[in-house]
């Protein structure tokens, strides 16, 4: 689905990406991973094209985005469905008409079709019984949820989430794990997700990279599991060994 070819990236002189390398096979669910610092959003940006490389490549269903114009892009980034930190939700909107921002901006449907998307999506993500409130008035694990329910109204092929636990409790956190192993079984889509959470990695991951601040290299790729068990390395021997100890076994509340 998607190739990285040595990635490079600086700002202002300074290396935030040295020569990564890596793929995203077609429905896996593949977790960037690392401590702060390590580029890790830097390089979601790039896979998203919303950033372009000093050096490298960013193929995506054979097309290299790299020196596509912003119009060229667009048929692209319509594959793509994106949960930002904050859920992103326009405070002024309710959480439907949220979710249905995109589908009247993008594709220009009549309103029946984008009630009956709207509230398919809200239905999946449990949010139904709130589609008329702001997000104001909702929890932060609820906000969470409206902004996938919108990066999913369009039917994506690859979902990018950033820091999707990022100001939740453990236990929201724990849950918003579990609901992205549902989505990832029901949509067939492909899953990248950066975070920094020990408890989610051994979770929902299919796949793994670990970008190291340090070096600015990506030091190991690999499911979670089998980079600790054979990895040498032992930046990431310590970070996953701390992220197995606290992988919780399954959710046990709603967010």
């Amino acid at each position: 689905m998607i190739q990285i070819q040595d990635l490079r990236k600086s700002f202002n002189g300074a290396e935030v990406l040295r020569g990564v390398d890596f793929e995203i096979r077609d429905g896996e669910t593949l977790v960037v991973i690392g401590r702060s610092g390590g580029g890790k959003s830097v390089l979601l940006k790039h896979l998203c094209g919303l950033m372009q490389p000093d050096a490298g490549r960013v193929i995506v269903d054979s097309v290299d985005i790299e020196p596509l114009t912003e119009r060229e892009l667009t048929p692209i980034r319509k594959k793509f469905g994106v949960l930002f930190q904050g859920g992103a939700l326009f405070d002024s909107m309710t959480v439907f008409d949220n979710v249905a921002f995109p589908l009247r901006e993008e594709r220009k449907l009549e309103e029946p079709e984008i009630t009956r998307r709207v509230e398919q999506a809200l239905t999946i993500v449990d949010l139904l019984n709130a589609k008329d409130k702001k997000p104001a008035e909702l929890s932060g694990g609820m906000r969470k949820r409206a902004g996938l329910a919108r990066a999913m109204a369009l039917d994506p092929e690859i979902l990018f989430f950033d820091e999707p636990s990022a100001g939740l409790d453990p236990i929201s956190s724990r849950n918003l794990d579990e609901l992205i192993l549902q989505l990832r079984d029901t949509l067939g889509a492909t899953f990248v997700v950066v975070t920094h959470e020990l408890a989610s990695i051994f979770t929902i991951a299919d796949n793994s990279v670990f970008l190291d601040p340090n070096t600015r290299t990506m030091r190991a790729n690999g499911s979670p599991r089998e980079m600790l068990k054979h990895s040498t390395d032992p930046a990431v021997q310590e970070f996953l060994t701390r992220g197995e100890k606290s992988a919780p076994a399954t959710a046990t509340k709603p967010l």
